[in-house]
């Protein structure tokens, strides 16, 4: 079995999440500048069998787009293009970054590392991958 990876689509960085070999466990992977998002998929692509992708897709509480949903929609329009014969899922982030602050505190994160957006980002796609997990079970 091979791996899944999460996406938390950002303006300015992206959250990566990924499960373990055998697709059980989702855990935190790494934060890229968006703009390298592409790149680094095709270098990670290269060196990890990878099954699937979800991206989370911003809505807001009613189920309608938000102001992000254009970028997401963007990058999910050329992640199909560069890697065509990929599973892709989109999942909905909503209430996923407070999710991930609230985690932080929970798990005794200190104050200065919960400021750094990138570990946020990072968590936020660990919540979207887990999320999509249990909704396949």
């Amino acid at each position: 079995m091979a791996r899944i990876l999460a996406i938390d689509y950002g303006a300015k960085r992206t959250g990566i999440a990924v499960t373990d070999p055998l697709g059980m466990i989702a855990s935190p992977l790494d934060t890229v500048p968006s703009h390298t998002l592409m790149d680094f998929l095709k270098s990670y692509f290269e060196k990890e069998e990878v099954e699937a992708v979800v991206i989370g897709m911003p809505k807001k509480v009613d189920g309608t787009p938000t102001n992000a949903t254009p970028l997401v929609e963007a990058a999910v329009n050329r992640f199909r293009k560069l890697f065509p014969n990929k599973k892709l899922f989109l999942h909905d982030e909503r209430f996923t970054s407070k999710m991930a602050m609230d985690a932080m505190i929970a798990g005794g994160t200190k104050k200065k590392d919960r400021r750094k957006k990138e570990n946020i980002d990072k968590i936020s796609a660990t919540i979207i991958l887990q999320s999509h997990l249990e909704s396949q079970i």
